[in-house]
């Protein structure tokens, strides 16, 4: 039996790609036509929003929300990957970095700044993609590019000690627009504090509405597919508006309507609550992004 169109909101458990969640839900949910917004590192956890059925055409839309992060940075230290999955490229000892400096780094990297995103990444360069490039021993020269980092907080220091010298842990929590990341962050501090750094762990604990607390396991799943139904699902992530039975008709036809003045994408719905599409304002007029009544 297939699963009714909505959200799954998974705990990712590390060790596990995106592509794997993805593939797990396909069986529990009975269908193939499952996707993911915003990709998580195998080596991350927490909040992966997953779409079944017509909600696939929600999470283009979903990716561009915010999201919260808590992450550990290892100072002293960098890596070919910007994270602990990769090698170690440089050492220094990070004795000398002080909780003053690193908040004075911290603020540098905060607000709408340009990122260079990491080597071993997804983005595409050519049509190739950029960690397939770098593994192949011709890392591409990736442009920076705009993201805003809301907030960037050290919550915690750790001096450790090993064979090669000091390093220093410092646990950090960020919220963050879509399209930054965290490794870039730890690849970031480091070298502005001159000692290199990368990422020791990650979690994601918040996607746009979607909580670390409403999310459940792969196991729990397995168990029982909870599946947030898909007009409750636009509700809770986009502004919402109501419209007439005629502009409901007009709207499922792909015609437009008078815009109201809103800012990114609106859910538009029936005089019965069903979700009829989502709508763009553009010179004065709201056009659909994805209609969800076919």
């Amino acid at each position: 039996m297939t699963a009714r169109s909505g959200l799954v909101i998974v705990d990712k458990p590390a060790g596990l790609t995106s592509h794997d969640v993805v593939a797990r839900i396909r069986k529990l949910a009975g269908t193939r036509r499952v996707g993911h917004a915003g990709t998580l590192d195998p080596m991350a956890t927490g909040v992966l929003i997953v779409g079944v059925e017509k909600a696939t055409r929600l999470l283009g839309h979903l990716a561009l929300t915010q999201k919260d992060y808590q992450g550990t940075v290892r100072l002293g230290q960098s890596t070919d990957s910007d994270d602990a999955d990769g090698e170690v490229l440089t050492r220094v000892p990070a004795a000398g970095v002080t909780p003053e400096a690193l908040r004075v780094a911290a603020a540098a990297l905060t607000g709408e700044i340009q990122q260079v995103p990491p080597g071993i990444s997804a983005i595409k360069v050519a049509g190739q993609r950029a960690y397939r490039l770098t593994r192949e021993g011709a890392p591409p020269d990736l442009p920076p590019r705009p993201v805003t980092v809301e907030s960037l907080t050290i919550v915690a220091l750790r001096r450790v000690s090993d064979e090669r010298g000091d390093l220093l842990d410092a646990d950090i929590e960020v919220t963050c627009s879509s399209g930054t990341y965290i490794r870039a962050i730890a690849r970031d501090l480091g070298a502005a504090l001159g000692v290199g750094g990368h990422l020791t762990a990650l979690r994601r604990t918040r996607v746009g509405p979607y909580l670390a607390s409403d999310a459940a396991t792969l196991e729990e799943l397995a168990a029982s597919l909870s599946v947030i139904p898909l007009a409750q699902a636009a509700d809770a992530a986009f502004p919402r508006r109501d419209l007439t039975a005629d502009e409901a008709v007009k709207v499922g036809h792909g015609g437009r309507l008078p815009a109201l003045g809103a800012a990114g994408p609106v859910a538009a719905f029936g005089p019965d609550g069903s979700l009829i599409a989502l709508l763009a304002e553009e010179d004065g007029q709201a056009r659909s992004l994805a209609v969800f009544t076919g």
